[in-house]
């Protein structure tokens, strides 16, 4: 039985194109469209979990992740 890993992806437009990137293990790709983006970021986590062993998973993976936002005076 397969397990599923609950990731994040933080995607953003560079020029014309977009990249996502999971933070939990550092890994990211890109695409034209936020659709294509996250599909080829969800290629390169699988191909990760398939090829990786188990040591470099353990030592890529950060447990805790937290995405917010934060106010910044400026000028």
């Amino acid at each position: 039985m397969k397990q599923t890993h609950r990731l994040t992806a933080l995607i953003e437009r560079e020029d014309d194109m977009y990249v996502a990137l999971c933070p939990e293990l550092d890994i990211a790709s890109q695409g034209a469209t936020v659709e294509e983006a996250t599909a080829n970021l969800r290629e390169a986590l699988t191909l990760f979990f398939e090829t990786a062993d188990a040591a470099e998973v353990v030592s890529r993976l950060r447990s805790e992740v937290f995405v917010t936002s934060v106010e910044v005076a400026v000028g």
